[in-house]
């Protein structure tokens, strides 16, 4: 696509929060990359009041942009909106399939249901209204191709990465206990019960210890499996702000991944990793072909079996008995985050991608 103004500007549109880390770091990495963003957006409930100002909002820019980017959200109405009151080129920023993730992973709906169907045929749609698609994996990209016949043309392998202005290296002040630890929602994609189960075969070792930040689908079953195994190495704690993260994951000395059965498994890396890394944590996290596709085993994360609590405890004692290891993997994740995964590095490949 031609440059036409003697600026870069992109409209950033859509029902989304411009402050949860997906929208956050690509619109810092385009801002970064000399980009004009304009945003174009209401992060309440889709109505017919917000998108009639979406609307108004998208057609008082008169067409000023370079192409119109739709912001990640659940809000999957959003791309024909765009579709309709623009003729610049639509990038949606799909992030995952909602099909995929309700249906398959964490199974709110029966696979031949209308709700089913009615979330793959959104999927769909965005999809064959968009100019382009991002998605964060190849494999990712590989079940969007699959399950909606599409051309791999369409799609743009961008990384979820994080933000170095939270995430960044902190000496951990606690050292008399080995702290080993997961934050995320509880969805059958993260696995959590097979930590518990590693905590549980770990118990005898009284200097490890283990803490679960989150909530969500699947944590009465996980706290219920926890409490049935009367594990004394394991803390539960709420949900925090975005803002206290850093801290939590600070006082760690390893950061645990995905260790799920589900297919979704096998093909996103994360947010939590990127955090991990760019604080410069040594993570383990389950062998999966999008792992691979970043990272490098006992290189700059170690990686242990999905589903398999015996050998994330055996990885777990491997890094707590092996410092120079644990630094290595540490180091090593931190330079990989530097060299690629800022949001500046993130957004130059894909401006590569868009030829801009």
């Amino acid at each position: 696509m031609g440059k036409e103004f003697n600026f870069y500007r992109i409209c950033y549109f859509g029902h989304f929060d411009p402050e949860y880390s997906r929208n956050r770091i690509l619109i810092k990495g385009f801002k970064e990359n000399g980009f004009e963003v304009f945003l174009c957006n209401y992060s309440s409930k889709p109505s017919w009041v917000s998108g009639f100002k979406l609307i108004k909002k998208l057609l008082s820019l008169k067409g000023n942009f370079d192409f119109l980017m739709v912001g990640y959200s659940d809000a999957r109405r959003d791309v024909l909106l765009a579709k309709m009151f623009t003729r610049r080129l639509v990038v949606w920023d799909a992030f995952y399939s909602l099909y995929d993730s309700w249906i398959w992973d964490r199974k709110l709906a029966l696979p031949k249901s209308l709700k089913a169907f009615y979330y793959w045929f959104l999927d769909w749609l965005n999809c064959k209204l968009s100019g382009r698609i991002l998605l964060d994996t190849a494999e990712h990209i590989d079940y969007f191709i699959k399950e909606f016949s599409l051309k791999k043309a369409k799609f743009i392998k961008v990384l979820v990465g994080t933000d170095p202005e939270f995430f960044q290296p902190v000496d951990k002040k606690d050292n008399s206990v080995f702290t080993v630890g997961f934050w995320g929602k509880f969805i059958p994609l993260q696995g959590i019960e097979f930590i518990v189960k590693a905590a549980k075969i770990l118990e005898a070792n009284i200097d490890i210890k283990f803490k679960i930040l989150g909530s969500g689908q699947e944590f009465g079953k996980v706290k219920k499996l926890a409490e049935g195994l009367k594990i004394n190495n394991f803390e539960f704690l709420p949900r925090v702000e975005y803002k206290e993260l850093p801290q939590f994951i600070a006082s760690l000395d390893v950061c645990l991944g995905i260790f799920g059965q589900t297919l979704k498994t096998q093909r996103v890396i994360p947010n939590k990793i990127y955090e991990a890394i760019a604080m410069a944590k040594p993570v383990i996290t389950a062998e999966t072909p999008a792992i691979r596709e970043l990272f490098t085993n006992k290189e700059d994360i170690l990686l242990c079996r999905a589903s398999d609590p015996e050998d994330l405890a055996a990885k777990i004692l491997q890094l707590k008995s092996d410092s120079i290891m644990r630094e290595k993997i540490a180091q090593n994740g931190y330079r990989l985050f530097e060299s690629q995964c800022r949001p500046r590095h993130i957004v130059e490949r894909l401006l590569l991608s868009l030829n801009i």
